[in-house]
């Protein structure tokens, strides 16, 4: 690499984070839309290997992919709302029983006092926000206030979404052509091996591990729901959701789940069936689910992803959590080719016998 394509490279570095800076609250559908481009394209590829158009092969997958995201959230969003509103309803019933047995264990233990566990006031917070939030609709026929304007806005970006997807999912190779030819032509040749690794990454993560979140959400809800636990639904979702860090949705859902478990039955069998339900869909999850749908091709330790969710979130707020792990991934494999030319270089064999 010459010098005057460092200095271009750096230059692009910094005027992407600029931009990332100054526009990133706008990038959200964006950014959606891109993985939802992404996702899809090998599916059209499919397609047109079978001698069908660009266009018809884009709107059949364009059109499966939104079908089913808006069954699963018609499905899914009346649940939850009703669980999420029984939920608030049982919050004093916790506060009463972790005041009366909880706190005294903790004062006693501790010698901390009493109003240091006081979690009344938050839970007081936590059900005036809900009926807060549930009069909102009540108030957008009335005036045009600034959450009116942010409603707005959410709606623009909802339906935006599926737009620029669709267009993107439509120019996905003509998009990678231009940019490849755009490539120095020095430059070329590894640039592309490294976008072919990423690629091999990103598609192993972004593919497999959604595909692995979303059974374990379906394992542990439908089990759970099979018990008859409260909340059934919710703590499925939770643990799905959480499954992108490796074993964490395990321990958050089971947790979750026992509390609750605790709480609703007097008897001890469906704490074992409880129990049960988490140890198949861990023995499944490692047995069957990661290694078939992700394999071990990501390489990304437990406590990297955690940081890079982390990092994200701090740095750009949702889009920057949404973004993470791709660029985790990428950086990666970056390192990955760092190494290997360190290995190969006199820095690394400098005093070897024969050097």
């Amino acid at each position: 690499m010459t010098r005057q394509q460092q200095w271009m490279l750096a230059g692009i570095v910094l005027l992407s984070v600029i931009l990332i800076h100054f526009i990133g609250a706008v990038m959200t559908p964006f950014a959606i839309s891109m993985v939802l481009a992404y996702l899809g394209d090998p599916l059209v590829d499919r397609l047109e290997r079978l001698k069908m158009s660009r266009g018809l092969a884009v709107t059949i997958v364009f059109g499966v992919i939104f079908f089913l995201i808006t069954i699963l959230l018609l499905g899914l969003i009346p649940a939850i709302f009703n669980q999420l509103k029984a939920l608030i309803q049982l919050l004093p019933v916790l506060d009463h029983w972790f005041r009366d047995n909880i706190i005294p264990l903790l004062v006693e233990y501790t010698d901390v006092e009493p109003e240091w566990f006081d979690i009344s006031q938050v839970l007081k917070n936590m059900a005036s926000e809900w009926q807060r939030a549930g009069g909102i609709i009540a108030k957008l026929g009335k005036s045009v206030t600034s959450s009116g304007l942010v409603i707005v806005g959410f709606i623009v970006n909802l339906f935006l979404i599926p737009v620029v997807a669709f267009y993107l999912l439509r120019d996905w190779d003509i998009m990678m052509e231009h940019i490849r030819l755009m490539l120095p032509m020095n430059l070329e040749p590894i640039v592309v091996e490294l976008a072919s690794e990423c690629d091999e990454v990103l598609g192993a993560f972004l593919k497999g591990q959604l595909m692995v979140m979303l059974a374990l959400g379906v394992i542990y809800g439908l089990g759970l729901w099979v018990v008859g636990l409260q909340f059934a639904l919710l703590i499925g979702l939770l643990a799905g959701l959480v499954s992108i860090i490796p074993y964490m949705g395990f321990v958050v859902g089971f947790s979750t789940a026992i509390l609750v478990a605790f709480f609703q039955f007097d008897t001890y069998t469906p704490l074992l069936i409880v129990v049960a339900v988490f140890t198949v869909g861990q023995v499944l999850e490692s047995w069957v689910l990661t290694p078939y749908l992700v394999g071990d091709r990501i390489g990304l330790h437990p406590v990297a992803v955690i940081f890079a969710l982390m990092a994200g979130g701090q740095i750009m707020g949702f889009v920057g959590m949404l973004i993470a792990l791709p660029l985790a991934a990428i950086i990666m494999v970056l390192l990955r080719h760092l190494h290997r030319n360190y290995k190969a270089s006199r820095l690394y064999h400098a005093g070897k016998p024969g050097e």
